[in-house]
C-alpha cells in the first residue's frame, strides 16, 4: 500500500507540508483546489502550483480529493453535458501532472452529514459525532450549524460551499424528481461519458461511499452497502471505474462488513480511507481512534484483508480525533495532525507485522 495524507493547501490548512514530512511512511499528498466551485475547469497553472509545493518535500500528487460533481449532472438537467465536458478537460489537465486517481462522490446536496463537529469523546479529546435524532426533517438547522462554523473560523468544507448552501431551498426543489433509480441513471450517464478519457489518460475515477450510508432529508443515497457496490461496479464495468472504499462511511451502518467488501472487490479499490467508528444503541455514532478496540469497524480485519489481497493502491487515515490543544478555530473538524499521524503509525505497524509474518 502507498500511504498518503490529506492536505487542504497552502493558506487553507494550518498543517504544513513540513509537518507532514515528519510522519514516517507518507509518500503522497491527497489534495484539491478547494477554491474551485463544482463544474469549473481546473487550469494547468493552478495544478502546477500545487505540484511544485509538494515536489519541494518529495511528495507525489497522485490522488486528488475531490473534483466535485456539479448538481446539474446529478439531477440530470440538459446543462449537464457542458459540465461533463468541463470535468473531462480537468481530467486531461490533471493527467499532465501525473495524477492517477480522482476521488469524488455522487451524494445529492450534502457531501457528508454530522450533528456535532467537536463532540467530547471522554478522554479529553473531541471527534465528529452523528446524533440520529437531530438529522430528521429540518435540513436548514443542520446546514446552518455547519455554515456558522465555517464562517466564524474562515474554513471552507468540500461539498459545503457557501455559494451552494445559500440556495439550499432551491436545490431541494431541483432534486424533487430525483429518486434512487434516476440518480443511478445519472451516475451511469456521467461515468460512461468519462471512461474514454480515463482510458486515454490512465486516470481512475474512484467513487466515495455515501456518508452516512442511508437516505437523509428525503435525498437518495446510492453507495451504502455491498449490494449497491456490486451494482455500481457492474453498471459501468471498466477497470477505470473504481472505488474509494471508506471504512467509516460504510460502517456507520454496523451491518456492513468492510473487510468482506475489500476481499470481494480489491482489484477495483483505487483508494482506501481507514476510519474507526463507535456505535451507540440508539443509532448515534462517533468517530474514534484508529486502534481496533476503540471502535466497531474492524480495523485489523480490514487491514489484513488489504494485505491478503496484495493491495498496492493508495491509503490514508481518515477522520481523527482532535488532540492536545486542537480545537475549533485551530483545526479542521476531523482533520487534525496528531490523531491522523497516530493512525498512520498504527496502520503501518499492523502492515509491517503482516509483512513479517508472510515472510516466515
Amino acid at each position: 500500500m502507498q500511504m498518503t495524507f490529506r492536505w487542504y493547501g497552502e493558506g487553507n490548512d494550518k498543517i504544513s507540508l513540513q509537518d507532514i514530512k515528519q510522519i514516517p511512511g507518507v509518500t503522497g499528498i491527497v489534495w484539491a483546489l478547494h477554491d474551485k466551485m463544482p463544474g469549473e475547469i481546473w487550469s494547468e497553472e493552478e495544478i502546477a502550483k500545487v505540484k511544485a509545493q509538494c515536489d519541494e518535500y518529495g511528495f507525489n500528487i497522485d490522488v486528488v480529493e475531490s473534483v466535485n460533481v456539479h448538481d446539474d449532472i446529478k439531477i440530470g438537467l440538459p446543462s449537464r453535458d457542458k459540465y461533463i465536458e468541463n470535468y473531462i478537460q480537468t481530467i486531461r489537465n490533471l493527467a499532465k501532472f501525473g495524477v492517477k486517481v480522482i476521488c469524488y462522490n455522487f451524494m445529492p446536496i450534502f457531501d457528508w452529514t454530522r450533528s456535532d463537529l467537536f463532540h467530547p469523546v471522554g478522554d479529553g479529546s473531541t471527534a465528529l459525532f452523528y446524533e440520529k435524532g437531530m438529522i430528521q426533517d429540518d435540513y436548514n438547522a443542520m446546514a446552518n450549524y455547519i455554515l456558522e462554523f465555517t464562517e466564524k473560523y474562515n474554513m471552507s468544507f468540500p461539498g459545503w460551499e457557501p455559494e451552494r448552501m445559500a440556495k439550499l431551498d432551491e436545490l431541494f426543489k431541483a432534486y424533487e424528481g430525483v429518486d434512487h433509480e434516476k440518480l443511478w441513471a445519472n451516475l451511469k450517464y456521467f461515468l460512461e461519458k468519462l471512461m474514454p478519457v480515463c482510458e486515454e489518460t490512465g486516470i481512475k475515477m474512484a467513487i466515495h461511499m455515501d456518508d452516512p450510508p442511508w437516505d437523509i432529508f428525503g435525498l437518495p443515497r446510492l453507495l451504502i452497502d455491498e449490494p449497491s457496490i456490486d451494482r455500481f461496479l457492474k453498471m459501468v464495468d471498466n477497470p477505470h471505474n473504481c472505488l474509494t472504499l471508506c471504512s467509516g462511511s460504510l460502517n456507520a451502518n454496523p451491518e456492513n462488513n468492510v473487510a468482506s467488501i475489500v476481499r470481494k472487490h480489491c482489484d477495483r479499490i483505487a483508494f482506501a480511507h481507514v476510519r474507526n467508528v463507535k456505535h451507540f444503541p440508539n443509532g448515534d455514532f462517533s468517530e474514534a481512534s484508529h486502534r481496533d478496540c476503540d471502535g466497531d469497524t474492524g480495523i485489523l480485519d480490514i487491514l489484513r484483508a488489504y494485505h491478503d489481497c496484495g493491495f498496492d493502491g493508495y491509503i490514508r487515515p481518515d477522520h481523527g480525533r482532535h488532540l492536545w490543544g486542537e480545537k475549533a478555530g485551530t483545526v479542521r473538524p476531523g482533520y487534525g495532525l496528531y490523531d491522523r499521524a497516530l493512525g498512520i503509525m498504527y496502520m503501518l505497524g499492523v502492515w509491517d507485522t503482516l509483512e513479517k509474518e508472510g515472510k516466515k
